[in-house]
């Protein structure tokens, strides 16, 4: 008859001999106290890029951008609009 015994191991070491433990514990731990960094950098340098009237100049470019993203469509409608009679002639250039 087979008899197993079913007995703990012995403690080698502690918990905190092991590092490999130190290793996993140490990603969480810098990105902890990068957060902290980071907060305390934002708080202590005040943003100067932001201007007072962000808003306006933010409309100001979307309209801006808007008319840009249309003109060739505006071209083509507009040229397709014209009369016949109303489109100049094409330029021929001279011959050297």
């Amino acid at each position: 008859m087979n008899t197993t015994k079913n007995e703990l191991p012995a403690p080698e070491d502690r918990w905190w001999r092991y590092p490999l433990l130190w290793m996993v514990i140490a990603g969480p731990a810098l990105v902890v106290v990068a957060s902290f960094v980071t907060f305390w950098y934002a708080w202590q340098s005040p943003d100067s890029l932001v201007a007072e009237d962000y808003y306006r100049r933010g409309v100001e470019i979307n309209k801006t951008l808007a008319d840009k993203k249309l003109m060739p469509a505006l071209a083509g409608r507009n040229h397709a609009a014209t009369p016949a009679e109303a489109v100049p002639p094409p330029r021929r250039e001279a011959a050297p």
